[in-house]
């Protein structure tokens, strides 16, 4: 970025009285110079005027004892710019300057890096202020540097890409402060390391993970209540989003215990999926209205995340509802033609998500009842014959229960009868 913009005469005139052998007073001479700047350029000539200025104290003229000092009152003069586009100008051209002796600002240059990192930020771009940030020496003999100072320069680039949509790289640094962690003293930066590991796992679709990450955020008390039903509210989403089954369904267990899970608007959706009771389509769009543009995406089938997770929870309150259904009625049930109701029920069945088995001769659909196993089941002929053996079994049971319950019944209220044809 270049403004185009020349030096202010008078800024010019006064740099080449202060880079003159003969003046005196130098340092108290800059630093006047640098209030007048800041307080007196108009919004074009600033930049330019900073950037003279700049020159002039890295410039031949000043030894490193004297300019070192400048360049710290320039760093706090500068942060307080309010112009993202000036502190991006002059902050490259500042980098620039010092790029060839960087070890001997190492301080300067760090804190530099960071206001134009802000500067991008402000400017809602995330990857030229991830890639400033990349660029702070983390390792150096110059100066002390704490896993906390590690960490909160990797967590913001994690943000960073966050912010982008690209959890790949986000992932590639959310590792560097995974390792150091556990020296990690400051707990706002140990809880954005939490958050980053939710919203990572919330945009790789790992719903399941997210949720109990989100959870655990909502019971942080370092945070204001507002922010902790905020990540209630995100926890709550990505369980409605996750693949339904016994382990989602531990989730919403425990989400819907939560004593605060009434005070946020996924409520009703959350409980009415716990409950196993159908979603109609109005419900289901009113919660996609507030899900962020990653959770709506189109999966392989042209669905999106949403529409999956709808579609097995219906079916698995299907299979609360029914013994047994024809393919063709699960399909006007869940609002899908036959062939894409018997594909999801095959799949959950196969994953051991939905216990039940099917029968494609009849085009019939056999629910077994009670909770899934959650393992993979191996052989369609293994599902049918194990559940048709457990309802035998518990036939038999009940039978033999009924007849003991009768014989005693007789024992106690017709002794004579049952000692005369019962006894053997």
């Amino acid at each position: 970025m270049n403004s185009g913009t020349p030096p202010s005469p008078d800024v010019m005139s006064a740099l080449s009285a202060l880079e003159s052998p003969s003046t005196s007073s130098k340092t108290s001479g800059y630093n006047d110079l640098l209030n007048r700047i800041v307080d007196t350029s108009t919004p074009e000539t600033l930049a330019p005027n900073l950037i003279a200025y700049l020159e002039s104290v890295l410039g031949d003229t000043l030894n490193q004892i004297s300019s070192k000092p400048l360049l710290i009152s320039f760093v706090e003069k500068f942060r307080n710019v309010q112009d993202p586009d000036v502190k991006i100008e002059v902050g490259q051209r500042a980098l620039n300057l010092l790029q060839p002796r960087v070890v001997l600002y190492e301080e300067q240059d760090t804190q530099l890096k960071e206001i134009v990192a802000d500067a991008y930020e402000a400017n809602e771009d995330f990857i030229s202020s991830a890639k400033i940030l990349q660029t702070i020496t983390l390792d150096s003999s110059q100066r002390a540097i704490t896993a906390d100072d590690k960490a909160k320069v990797w967590i913001r680039i994690v943000r960073c890409y966050l912010e982008e949509d690209d959890p790949t790289s986000a992932t590639t640094y959310l590792s560097r402060v995974k390792n150091i962690i556990h020296d990690v003293s400051d707990k706002a930066t140990r809880l954005q390391f939490q958050l980053s590991q939710a919203r990572i796992h919330d945009s790789q679709r790992a719903f399941l993970d997210a949720s109990a990450a989100y959870h655990s955020i909502s019971n942080e008390t370092i945070i204001d209540e507002e922010e902790r039903l905020q990540a209630l509210s995100a926890s709550i989403k990505c369980a409605v989003l996750a693949p339904a089954g016994p382990q989602r369904g531990r989730t919403l267990a425990r989400l819907y215990k939560d004593d605060r899970a009434s005070q946020v608007d996924e409520y009703g959706i959350l409980e009415k999926i716990f409950l196993d009771r159908l979603l109609t389509p109005e419900e289901v769009a009113a919660f996609a209205a507030k899900l962020a543009p990653h959770q709506l995406a189109k999966t392989s089938d042209g669905s999106t995340v949403l529409d999956k997770a709808v579609l097995e929870h219906n079916l698995l309150a299907a299979s609360r509802l029914y013994s047994n259904i024809g393919i063709a009625q699960l399909g006007e049930l869940l609002n899908v033609d036959a062939e894409r109701a018997e594909s999801y029920a095959a799949q959950m069945i196969e994953q051991g998500r939905l216990a039940g088995h099917i029968d494609q001769i009849t085009a019939y659909i056999y629910f077994e009842g009670g909770e899934a196993s959650g393992k993979k089941n191996t052989g369609a002929l293994d599902r049918v014959v194990g559940g048709e053996l457990r309802k035998w079994d518990d036939n038999v049971r009940g039978l033999a229960e009924e007849v003991e319950r009768i014989t005693t019944m007789i024992q106690n209220q017709h002794s004579e009868f049952y000692e005369r044809h019962m006894v053997v």
